[in-house]
């Protein structure tokens, strides 16, 4: 399983969609890409291989970044959801 994560201007917290295939979550991070890279106001509409009734639409200008995430099970393969892990010292 494959999680695309997409940050959102102005929202702390990113939206994510899962593929199941390699292919598919390429595929759609290369759509999200050119869709940035376009600046265009067009609505990307997002849906769920792992839960088929998650569907969600957003305007590719407000898109900040998008990441590609293998996941194995249920979990990250050391990973925290996201783009990165802050660690406090003490």
């Amino acid at each position: 399983m494959f999680t695309i994560d997409i940050v959102l201007q102005d929202i702390p917290l990113p939206i994510s969609v899962q593929r199941k295939e390699a292919e598919a979550a390429e595929s759609l991070y290369q759509e999200i890409l050119q869709a940035m890279r376009s600046g265009s106001s067009d609505l990307i509409e997002l849906a769920c291989d792992k839960d088929e009734d998650k569907k969600v639409a957003v305007k590719s200008n407000l898109i900040n970044a998008v990441s590609v995430n293998k996941r194995s099970g249920g979990m990250a393969e050391g990973r925290v959801p996201g783009f990165f892990a802050a660690v406090a010292d003490r």
